[in-house]
């Protein structure tokens, strides 16, 4: 049954509107329709004709007339709908990061969407990967860190980049360490070429050792350049032997030497004495990153050793004396950059001890 007709009376501008609707080639045709049915309802025409002219049924034409009667325009829009009910909520969300901080389970080293959704239970895999990426959690990506806890932190680190940044004038300043087990590996390598036509380099994984070798290195700060040797050990007396070498290279100079915490870089007060123009500078527990000739190491092990066959040790050793010389001819002084070095505690990290 069809309600009684409502009486429509149009205002000039809101004539005006819903002519402008029926004139605009972009209006949807469900405004379109609406338009018209208020439209010929303000002229006086009945539920019935208005339905047979739109080409709708009459109790829509009764909806619109009533909607316009009883709210303006606004009556012409759409109600908000309450749609489907979220199936995952806050409460969801929660499970999860709560299910992060507990430990994967038995035998498996780290938890991964499978794992957490069937932890869960009544959650799908789908939407805990959904989750994971909305807040930027990697289950996969591991990063590590060193705290260190000297106590003399601040002293020793401003004593170190002091030296990079404002040297004493007249002196050299060295950084020293040793890169210790180098392996001189024979591998079969060479170029392969795919059954695509690409080519690429490879090397099989059988290896046949032949020794390793451990490396004494200082870099000078100011130019770059490296003075290196080769020994079997990494004792006090194979360092004290390259600090010997190291001075002769620098005769009637006052060298400050930057070290790392290694037992045999320490207690060497009778060296000390015996080389009054020598002074040791240690970096901080845990804090070998401060020492520069640590890039240089890496250096060398990305552009010379890594993806290299060596048939003997003494090819190792002639292999890195070739590179160490090479890079003395083109060397550049490492620039010190960053501004403040600090000792601060990681924060807001949940970090489980086990």
């Amino acid at each position: 049954m069809i309600p009684e007709a409502r009486e429509v009376h149009l205002s000039r501008k809101d004539r005006k509107v819903l002519e402008a609707c029926c004139r605009s080639p972009v209006t949807l045709q469900r405004d379109l329709k609406r338009a018209r049915i208020v439209l010929l309802a303000a002229d006086g025409r009945s539920t019935r004709l208005i339905a047979k002219e739109v080409g709708v049924q009459p109790r829509i034409v009764s909806l619109w007339r009533h909607r316009y009667a009883d709210h303006g325009l606004e009556g012409l829009q759409d109600k908000p709908r309450p749609g489907k009910q979220p199936i995952y909520t806050k409460t969801t969300d929660k499970r999860i990061l709560k299910l992060l901080d507990k430990p994967p389970p038995q035998g498996f080293a780290r938890w991964t969407g499978p794992l957490l959704a069937e932890a869960l239970g009544d959650v799908d895999v789908q939407y805990v990967w959904r989750f994971l990426r909305s807040h930027k959690i990697d289950l996969v990506a591991r990063k590590s860190w060193c705290e260190s806890n000297d106590p003399n932190f601040t002293a020793k680190a401003a004593d170190v980049v002091g030296l990079y940044v404002a040297p004493p004038a007249k002196a050299i300043v060295l950084c020293v360490d040793e890169k210790p087990s180098i392996q001189a590996l024979e591998r079969a390598q060479g170029y392969l070429k795919l059954p695509s036509g690409r080519a690429l380099t490879g090397q099989s994984h059988d290896y046949k050792r032949h020794g390793t070798t451990t490396l004494f290195a200082a870099l000078e700060v100011a130019t770059g350049k490296i003075i290196a040797t080769h020994s079997k050990r990494r004792r006090r007396v194979e360092f004290l032997d390259f600090m010997n070498s190291v001075t002769a290279a620098f005769p009637n100079r006052k060298l400050h030497v930057i070290l790392d915490n290694l037992n045999t870089h320490k207690k060497n007060e009778d060296w000390l004495k015996a080389h009054p123009n020598v002074q040791f500078h240690f970096t901080p527990t845990s804090a070998p990153w401060l020492n520069q000739v640590e890039v240089w190491f890496s250096i060398l092990q990305g552009q010379s050793l890594s993806g290299t066959s060596f048939t003997s040790l003494k090819q190792l050793q002639e292999h890195i004396d070739a590179y160490v010389n090479a890079y003395n001819d083109r060397a550049e002084p490492f620039v010190w950059t960053k501004k403040k070095v600090r000792q601060r505690r990681f924060k807001g990290r949940r970090i489980t001890q086990l």
